[in-house]
């Protein structure tokens, strides 16, 4: 694309027949003429169309601004002049006067690319007089004509709509900024400039000087994505001057053009809700962890990038300047599990210079974001109970605790991650052992005997930013827990607790045959009858026989298979004797 202002050189605008008033009143007032190949003298101009196109907007009518290609002959073939012997065309207002009578008739009715023959008699032509040392008197002229161009004062910018998009989000106002794709040509078709041919969009302002005239009046009012036919005439493009060698004075432009994408320096950030999940408990802030799916696009629909294609979800903190400002922006109010289109103007995105080799510069970015989860560094455990027991509850899961529930897992967007049914019983735990994950710790505790609760387990509660297997990196878990049974715990470090006071001859009574060594047998089934009695129990969550193996290889000192009186100690006692030592 040209500016309006850029040097060019003038051609002369009339043809080289002088158009002498005197030849034409001499030769009407005679009334002489040639006679015609048929031997009888023309009345008129013979026309004869030997090249019609196929498409014929505009005829040539009086007044038209017309420019044209000519061979000039005569009746023997001999030429007299040519306009493609000078490379200039005429250039000339049509019916008033300036050509002569033959030639203004002739040329009526024309169209763009229409090559005709004109037999101009000499009453219509330089009469009895000629043109001294060019055209004898009485000459009737032969002329082989193209049309090339025609426009008309009165003229406006002519906008036609090859392909318009179904949605168009925005249309082309003055003092936007646009990127488009165009093909120019002269109205014959003759192409003068492309930007394709350079590999990159023409990128301005429109209604601020830097287009001709009829660019910026022809792209108003475009969509993104739409195909525009635009046909100016010269005053409203390089005038008489033309452009350098490429666009001739007078000359009507034809620009084919593709708009990019539009945008204003004043714009923000648009939003645009496509799926909104019914329920919302809370709406992204700046400070917020997030993690969600993209397609990126421009503005006419060419996809740049999306974390679909990586099989991963982006991932990043909201507000805080890890992303480019629009989509910093954009993210902010968002729920868990909404569809939203974020539509970023390029001084929120990458700017004047683009990034990469996808996104040009000026660009408007598009995303289509699939919000999966977000979550504070600050967030607890959420807790919301399902279903209570309608029996009175005087006992809840506590720390220490064991515990038999049943849950099922999955992330915020519905994923399926595991399920304690698969297995066909509940998980066993006991609270506060970090056997599971700290979220899932602290929701199971306060809970009755059928209880049912829902659990939001943040991610630094959960699997943190590594994630697990099966579970992604910084990803938010649903639980849906239900508490089987409770049992209480013993005391960290206890295997075995007494409900009263052990009997002071305790190594006695283990001793069962009293031969002064106790070996597992022996402390197995003195073990079992205790518990059996309800005299103590053993440590929950662990087979009896595995709990009472472990307790005899703790008083088993020197590991010979059998505990003597000696070696025989209470954990109490044991705790005891260390602390004296401590000291």
């Amino acid at each position: 694309m040209f500016a309006p202002g850029s040097p060019s050189h003038t051609l002369c605008r009339f043809p080289l027949l002088p158009l002498l008033l005197l030849f034409l009143l001499q030769a009407l007032e005679r009334g002489l003429g040639r006679s015609s190949p048929a031997g009888a003298p023309l009345e008129d101009v013979v026309i004869e169309r030997y090249h019609i196109p196929r498409a014929c907007p505009r005829e040539v009518q009086m007044g038209d601004f017309v420019r044209y290609h000519y061979n000039g002959t005569f009746e023997d073939g001999k030429r007299f002049d040519s306009s493609y012997d000078r490379s200039t065309l005429v250039a000339i207002v049509v019916g008033v006067g300036r050509l002569i009578t033959g030639m203004d008739r002739g040329l009526m009715g024309m169209c763009v690319n229409e090559r005709r023959r004109l037999i101009v008699p000499p009453h219509l032509g330089y009469g009895s007089i000629g043109v001294a040392g060019l055209i004898p008197p009485d000459a009737t002229l032969y002329f082989d004509v193209v049309l090339l161009d025609v426009w008309n004062k009165a003229d406006t910018v002519q906008t036609s709509i090859l392909l318009r998009p179904p949605h168009c989000p925005r249309m082309v106002q003055d003092s936007d900024f646009v990127r488009y794709h165009y093909n120019g040509t002269l109205l014959d078709g003759t192409a003068f400039d492309s930007s394709y041919s350079r590999g990159g969009t023409y990128d301005t302002y429109v209604g601020s000087g830097w287009l001709i005239k009829g660019m910026d009046q022809g792209l108003l009012s475009m969509c993104p994505g739409e195909k525009r036919k635009i046909i100016i005439p010269p005053f409203l493009a390089y005038g008489e001057k033309g452009y350098g060698t490429v666009i001739p004075p007078q000359a009507s432009l034809v620009f084919h053009v593709l708009l990019i994408d539009v945008h204003n320096p004043k714009d923000t950030v648009q939003l645009e809700t496509l799926e909104l999940p019914t329920d919302c408990d809370r709406r992204a802030v700046a400070g917020d962890f997030m993690r969600y799916h993209y397609n990126g696009s421009l503005m006419d629909g060419t996809l740049f990038d999306s974390s679909y294609s990586r099989n991963h979800t982006y991932n990043t903190y909201v507000g805080q300047g890890y992303i480019i400002p629009g989509m910093d922006q954009g993210l902010q109010g968002a729920c868990i599990g909404e569809r939203r289109r974020i539509t970023v103007p390029p001084h929120l995105a990458y700017g004047e210079n683009g990034t990469g080799d996808k996104i040009p510069g000026s660009a408007v970015l598009i995303f289509d974001v699939l919000v999966i989860d977000f979550h504070n560094p600050e967030d607890p455990v959420e807790i919301k109970t399902l279903f209570r027991p309608p029996e009175t509850c005087n006992e809840t899961s506590k720390l220490g605790d064991f515990i038999r529930y049943h849950y099922n897992c999955s992330l915020l967007d519905g994923t399926r991650l595991f399920s304690s049914h698969d297995y066909g019983a509940p998980q066993e735990a006991t609270l506060g052992a970090n056997k599971v994950i700290e979220g899932l710790d602290r929701g199971l505790q306060g809970m009755c005997v059928g209880e049912r609760r829902q659990l939001i387990v943040p991610p630094h509660l959960a699997h943190g930013e590594s994630g697990a297997r099966g579970v992604p990196g910084s990803a938010v878990l649903r639980f849906e827990v239900e508490l089987v049974s409770r049992e209480d715990g013993l005391p960290e470090g206890y295997l075995f607790v007494w409900h009263q006071n052990p009997s002071a001859n305790l190594f006695e009574d283990m001793d069962l045959n009293k031969d002064g060594e106790v070996p597992l047998e022996e402390f197995s089934s003195f073990i079992k009858t205790q518990v059996n009695e309800g005299k103590g129990r053993l440590m929950p969550g662990q087979h009896p026989d595995k709990t009472i193996r472990d307790m005899f290889q703790n008083q088993d000192r020197n590991q010979d298979g059998k505990i003597t009186a000696e070696e025989l100690k209470l954990k109490s006692d044991e705790d005891q004797e260390r602390v004296h030592e401590e000291l």
